[in-house]
């Protein structure tokens, strides 16, 4: 199981097909893409909480997405964090095991997969795993829906 230790907190980082085992065993899905991202395609069952916002301009942080995620999950509550390729979520993992969430793990490879130099793919992502996916949030697990609940 591979570890991050960069910046202080300890990350174990999954693939695509542990995540879906351990989601089979009770862990939510945490998608921190942006909303389009997210709307494009994401693993089933989903829950969508930005990291961070696509705007004109690029990606803004989102002020809201601690305050969001303890209002939605409990400390204790197993989650595998995912984003496009691996960086946000590895990010918003750390972030959640310094605010004392416990059980949290980085999907590595993300929904599209991690890419290397030259723009190969070296992991296959969620979706290149061929694992279940969706278009559409289920009922209460879109960022509209999750922010509004508050």
């Amino acid at each position: 199981m591979p570890l991050s230790q960069e910046g202080g907190a300890v990350v174990e980082r999954i693939g695509p097909s542990e995540a879906r085992t351990r989601m089979g065993r009770g862990a939510v899905y945490l998608d921190v893409r942006s909303v389009p991202e997210f709307e494009q395609g994401h693993p089933l069952g989903a829950y969508n909480i930005p990291l961070m916002h696509l705007e004109p301009g690029g990606m803004r942080e989102n002020p809201d997405f601690l305050r969001v995620v303890e209002a939605v999950f409990s400390k204790e509550r197993p989650m595998v964090i995912g984003c496009k390729c691996g960086e946000r979520s590895l990010t918003a993992a750390k972030r959640l095991i310094d605010e004392g969430f416990t059980h949290v793990v980085d999907q590595r490879a993300g929904y599209d997969g991690v890419r290397g130099a030259f723009g190969q793919i070296v992991e296959r992502g969620w979706r290149g795993e061929g694992l279940p996916v969706a278009e559409r949030a289920q009922e209460g697990r879109s960022w509209r829906e999750l922010r509004e609940g508050l």
